[in-house]
């Protein structure tokens, strides 16, 4: 059990909880919530010994694995895979080991630690490393890649496979969905719900808690809760405690004003003065109930858009992409005011490149973009945070947009995307991830436009903060094309989906609750590369394009027969060799075999067992190699 006693820490001046109370049993998984900076990153320092309290104690069981994500972001010419099973530290041992008695011709410990290497299903990691990569939205085939090869957003997926191919009883992921896109996180759900450890998970993303979360561990005003259920069981529990303390601070009131009513009537009467000196005592005796404060620090909303014509954007037969293969084909739409469109797609399907293409920021390779007149489009993604100046305040940012505005109308507007007092003048360089996010929105906010595009607009933003997004969305009387990993605010602000599937967008028949059975039924889910193999080359006609799909199809069924052949007879070779190594281990655990006359029949059973394993570790990488291709297959089918 992890307990926390009377505990207390504090970061520079700040109280982060005070006489904290905590206990959390084996097999809990707790969604850990709170406002950004009220000490969620701390706590879980606290666990991995990175800090010590200032008072009280910290305790877990001993023994137990702690597994997180790493801080920094990995480097180096080490494959993805090599890098994921390194999280496996038993694993890497044992085979640093072998290796070593390999070398040393040290057969009596290496069949021990072939026994030691078994009892672990040291033989099936790789594939668990790939499944956990493939889960997590690498391609096929991007495992043997270096790690320089990827953005800093995969590395971070990286480091969270890493963590999760981690043996341990203490799982700890501070805001893991935060580099994922819609796909990866159902995936990640799933995993996370079968996970026998005891995991604390930071996140802002209430869908995500209330699917995995059995316990949820809130931070208020410097104290430490625990209650059961989900982020929704939270919150209803929540607003009950709150409307009952509001009861009780009301009720105090009326007795406090009635106490000083009686106390100012009767003090200066001789015969009432001892009384009244009493109620003076008791009113400084009783401890004042806190006012509920539940209002959001956030008070915003979007101003009335600018008119425009009908429709707002149109593309016709458009494609786009990144040098001479298009991403997007035979693009027919159009955006009307008020539309309120959500993207849905597999990763790598092109919704960030469509947002890129309806914001101006790619042209189409074919067809046209017409736009209309009056059309002013509010752009976020998260590369606008790097176009911020750090060493100008929130205040100046701000003005540029509008100088003859009065300063204090300004701190105003930014005072409701709570900065205020010297935040609103200071430099914004040492501002949060979250708090860049506030103020870019309340830039594109205060531009007025009547289009709003925005690519996974909620990371590094507290649950207040979406809240509020999604409020003044739905206020929002423009029009709205939205790519989220956040299915709350998705389903608060979108009336529409759309699919962005193999080079094509089309509307979704379905609504969200359908699309992880869809993602569940799509074989190509995670084979989906950011170049789609099937998407035709729009410069080559329609009629070309249909021929080229149609042929790789035929392609595609006449390998299927093959495939499907070849891994049943890998599936009939590895249970073979499953069944011979099993027969091995039970004649090298014959203490018999160990006695001086049995050592040439020791060193003979030693020997198959060592070419055994390397055939059946290398029957199991055919038999994933051909897995993927018959999924590619089938899925090109």
């Amino acid at each position: 059990m992890i307990e926390l006693r009377q505990l207390s820490l504090r970061r520079g001046p700040k109280v982060l909880f005070e006489q904290a109370e905590l206990r959390i049993h084996p097999g809990q998984r707790v969604g850990v919530v709170g406002p950004n900076g009220c000490g969620k990153s701390s706590l879980f320092a606290l666990l991995q010994d990175e800090l010590t309290p200032d008072q009280g104690e910290l305790s877990r069981p001993p023994g137990w694995q702690l597994a997180a994500v790493a801080q920094q972001t990995p480097s180096g010419a080490q494959s993805a895979l090599d890098f994921v099973l390194n999280g496996d530290a038993p694993w890497r041992r044992l085979q640093d080991a072998m290796d070593s008695a390999r070398q040393a011709d040290d057969g009596l410990s290496l069949a021990k630690l072939h026994d030691e290497f078994e009892a672990i299903d040291g033989y099936r990691a790789e594939s668990r490393a790939a499944r956990l990569l493939h889960g997590l939205g690498f391609a096929p085939g991007t495992e043997q890649h270096p790690i320089d090869s990827f953005s800093g957003g995969w590395r971070m997926r990286l480091s969270l496979a890493q963590a999760l191919m981690c043996r341990s009883d203490l799982l700890l992921l501070d805001e893991p969905t935060n580099h994922l896109d819609l796909d990866a996180v159902i995936w990640l759900e799933s995993w996370l719900r079968d996970y026998s450890g005891t995991l604390l998970l930071i996140s802002h993303d209430r869908d995500f808690l209330d699917a995995i979360a059995t316990h949820v561990c809130y931070f208020d005003q410097g104290r430490l809760g625990l209650v059961s259920g989900g982020y929704s069981a939270f919150e209803r529990q929540r607003s009950e405690r709150l409307a009952q303390q509001q009861a009780a601070y009301s009720k105090q009131q009326r007795e406090i004003a009635h106490a000083r009513q009686f106390v100012d009537r009767f003090r200066a009467k001789a015969t009432k003065a001892r009384q009244a000196q009493s109620r003076l005592k008791a009113l400084e005796r009783m401890e004042l109930i806190a006012p509920a404060h539940i209002d959001s620090p956030f008070h915003f909303r979007f101003l009335e858009p600018a008119r425009a014509s009908s429709p707002l954007l149109k593309l016709e037969d458009s494609s786009v992409g990144y040098g001479a293969s298009p991403i997007l084909s035979q693009l027919t739409l159009s955006l009307e005011p008020g539309a309120r469109i959500g993207l849905l797609g597999p990763n790598g399907a092109g919704k960030s490149t469509l947002i890129k293409l309806l914001a101006g920021h790619l042209q189409p390779a074919t067809g046209h973009l017409i736009t209309a007149d009056g059309l002013r489009i509010g752009y976020f993604a998260q590369h606008q945070l790097d176009q911020l100046h750090p060493e100008d305040s929130a205040l100046l940012h701000l003005r540029r947009l509008d100088p003859e505005r009065p300063e204090q109308r300004l701190r105003d507007f930014l005072g409701g995307f709570d900065f205020s007092g010297d935040r609103v003048t200071d430099p914004i360089a040492p501002f949060s991830g979250g708090e860049k996010a506030r103020l870019a929105l309340a830039l594109l906010i205060y531009q007025r436009p009547n289009l709003l595009l925005l690519d996974e607009p909620t990371n590094h933003l507290d649950i207040e903060m979406r809240l509020a997004i999604s409020r003044a969305l739905q206020a929002f009387t423009g029009a709205l094309v939205l790519v989220s990993h956040d299915r709350h605010l998705l389903r608060l602000g979108c009336d529409e989906l759309w699919l962005v599937d193999q080079g094509q967008v089309t509307p979704f028949d379905g609504d969200l609750g359908d699309y992880p059975a869809w993602l569940a039924a799509r074989t190509q889910s995670r084979t989906t590369s950011s170049s789609q193999t099937n998407c035709p080359d729009a410069a080559s006609g329609e009629r070309d394009a249909r021929k080229e799909q149609r042929r790789r199809q035929a392609e595609a069924r006449t390998r299927t027969r093959p495939l499907r052949r070849r891994l049943e007879q890998l599936e009939q070779r590895i249970n073979a060799l499953s069944a011979r190594q099993s027969e091995l281990e039970t004649a090298l655990g014959d203490t018999a075999l160990y006695q001086p006359e049995a050592k040439p029949q020791l060193l003979a059973l030693i020997a198959e067992k060592q070419q055994l394993d390397a055939e059946l570790s290398g029957v199991e990488h055919d038999w994933l190699q051909v897995g993927e291709a018959l999924q590619e297959a089938e899925a090109d089918a």
